[in-house]
């Protein structure tokens, strides 16, 4: 119990961490986190689409967060990394507040959600699922969704190649539930089959022959047959001297 409590501990407070790093860093586009232990201490990897808001001026902004991280969350000597998203379209957390802010500032829920999906679609994403929950359209709570291309929601693959994003829309009806799916661009699918061509060198094996063809070809030969006999008869008929026959 002792060993369940602590691992069960331990991620309350990395739950805790990242939710009050995705709010001091929310202007700069937060993009996920990752915390890793260390020999030396506590590597915190922070991924944003402005590294220099999170940096600030002469490195003071990321000073008091990581005084923060140390002193509020208990981490051993945190060292804070920050790196820049290659591709904001892709990264399902930044794709979830420009949603969230785009509600906010009075996008018909509809517009917001299809114009999202084709952003994410034509930056190579090979599938989509924009999820919008709560009072869309009157008092009751409702669900929208809006797809494009292959989602996985469970197993090996959705674990490995599915990124989701999370976010909030206070809006003047009430809060609204942001939630988007991005499948990689590298996305492996199993159903996926790739032929491979033949080297050079190596012989193609020929395709058999199916039934239909071995027909036909007995049906010509038949046909060739006959008209051989029936020349071969009139040439009989005829007086003379028998001619040659092309066979």
């Amino acid at each position: 119990m002792v060993s369940e409590r602590k691992f069960i501990s331990e991620n309350v407070r990395r739950v805790l961490l990242k939710e009050h790093i995705r709010k001091e860093v929310e202007r700069a586009g937060f993009g996920g986190l990752e915390i890793q232990r260390t020999p030396m201490g506590t590597r915190v990897t922070l991924i944003a689409e402005r590294p220099g808001m999170v940096i600030g001026k002469d490195g003071r902004a990321i000073k008091n967060l990581t005084e923060t991280i140390e002193k509020k969350f208990a981490f051993d000597n945190p060292q804070i990394e920050v790196e820049e998203v290659k591709n904001p379209n892709l990264n399902a957390n930044i794709m979830a507040r420009k949603l969230a802010d785009s509600l906010e500032r009075g996008w018909k829920f509809r517009r917001a959600g299809h114009s999202t999906v084709q952003k994410i679609m034509e930056a190579g994403a090979k599938g989509c699922q924009v999820i919008i929950a709560g009072k869309l359209t009157g008092e009751r709570h409702r669900t929208a969704k809006f797809t494009a291309g292959h989602i996985k929601h469970s197993g090996e693959t959705a674990s490995i190649w599915m990124e989701k994003g999370y976010a909030t829309a206070l809006t003047k009806p009430g809060i609204l539930g942001v939630k988007v799916l991005i499948m990689n661009p590298d996305a492996k699918l199993p159903d996926e089959i790739r032929i491979l061509t033949a080297e050079k060198g190596m012989e193609e094996k020929k395709p058999e022959k199916t039934e239909e063809k071995k027909k036909e070809e007995k049906k010509e030969e038949v046909k060739k047959a006959s008209n051989i006999i029936k020349k071969l008869k009139k040439k009989i008929k005829e007086p003379g001297v028998l001619e040659e026959v092309e066979v």
